[in-house]
C-alpha cells in the first residue's frame, strides 16, 4: 500500500510510505526497536517501531487494527517486492506522483 497522508511524508521523508500488512501472527520481531506513539485520524493509537541505530522506520501497529502490522517494503530490502496495489489518503498526494500498478485509490484512508 502507499499512503500519501503528510504523517507518511514525515515519517519516511518522502512524498508517501509504502507498507506491507501482515497478520502479527505471521510475523516475527526480533532486535531492539525504539517506539514513537501518535494520534491517527480515526482517533486511535498509530504506533511506529524504528531502528534505535540508524532511525529507519521498520514496522508500525495501530490501535484500530491490533492483530495486523505494516512492515515498511524499504526495510525489507528486495528490489523484486511486489508493487503496491492500493494507494490511500490521495488528496494529499503530490501532484507529480502517480503510483500506476495501484488497483484501488481512495482520498483518505480505506477504514
Amino acid at each position: 500500500m502507499a499512503c500519501h497522508c503528510t504523517a507518511c511524508q514525515r515519517r519516511s521523508g518522502s512524498p508517501f510510505g509504502v507498507a506491507a500488512y501482515y497478520p502479527m501472527s505471521a510475523l516475527t520481531i526480533s532486535g531492539e526497536s525504539r517506539t514513537w506513539t501518535r494520534t491517527g485520524d480515526s482517533g486511535g493509537a498509530f504506533t511506529t517501531h524504528f531502528c534505535p541505530t540508524c532511525g529507519s522506520s521498520v514496522y508500525w501497529t495501530t490501535e484500530k487494527h491490533a492483530d495486523a502490522a505494516g512492515v515498511a517494503v524499504g526495510a525489507i530490502a528486495d528490489p523484486h517486492f511486489p508493487a503496491p496495489i492500493r494507494s490511500v489518503w490521495e488528496e494529499t498526494r503530490h501532484d507529480w506522483v502517480e503510483i500506476p500498478t495501484a488497483l484501488q485509490h481512495f482520498p483518505r484512508g480505506r477504514s
